[in-house]
C-alpha cells in the first residue's frame, strides 16, 4: 500500500533529500521543520513509513542511546557504500572505484557478494583520526 503524499510527508523527504550523507535525530529534524509546523510525533510516523519502504537507514552512534536517520533513497546513495564515522556522526560516500574494488574482491575471495546499499563500514574519519 503506498503512503499518502501529504504536507509532512513532502516537506520530511525535501528535508532528507537535501542531506543525503547525514545522520539526523527526529529531534533534530523536528527541529529543522519547526517553521513548517511538523510536530515530533508526525517525524516519528513518517520515520518509520520511510524505514518500512526502505527510503532510509537507522543507526546508533557509539555510546549515544539516541537513534539517527540517514535518507538513502537519493539518486548518488542507492548502490553506494557507506562510511559512518563513529565520533562525528558523519557518513561518507565511499569513492566508487574503491567500492568496486572491494566488493570485487570479497566475492573472490570469500563468495561473498555484498548488498552495496545496505553496506555502511564504521570507523573514524579523517577530520576525527
Amino acid at each position: 500500500m503506498p503512503a499518502y503524499s501529504t504536507r509532512q510527508r513532502k516537506a520530511l523527504l525535501n528535508f532528507l533529500s537535501g542531506h543525503p550523507d547525514e545522520l539526523f535525530s527526529a529531534r533534530q529534524i523536528a527541529e529543522a521543520l519547526e517553521n513548517e509546523g511538523i510536530s515530533l510525533s508526525a517525524v516519528y510516523r513518517n520515520l518509520s513509513e520511510l524505514e518500512a519502504e526502505g527510503k532510509l537507514r537507522r543507526s546508533g552512534r557509539g555510546g549515544a542511546r539516541e537513534v539517527f536517520y540517514q535518507y538513502t533513497d537519493a539518486e548518488g546513495c542507492r548502490e553506494c557504500l557507506h562510511l559512518s564515522c563513529t565520533k562525528c556522526g558523519r557518513t561518507l560516500h565511499m569513492d566508487g572505484e574503491t567500492a568496486r574494488r572491494l566488493t570485487e574482491q570479497l566475492a573472490l575471495k570469500d563468495g561473498f557478494e555484498l548488498d552495496r546499499g545496505e553496506s555502511v563500514l564504521y570507523g573514524l574519519c579523517a577530520r576525527c583520526k
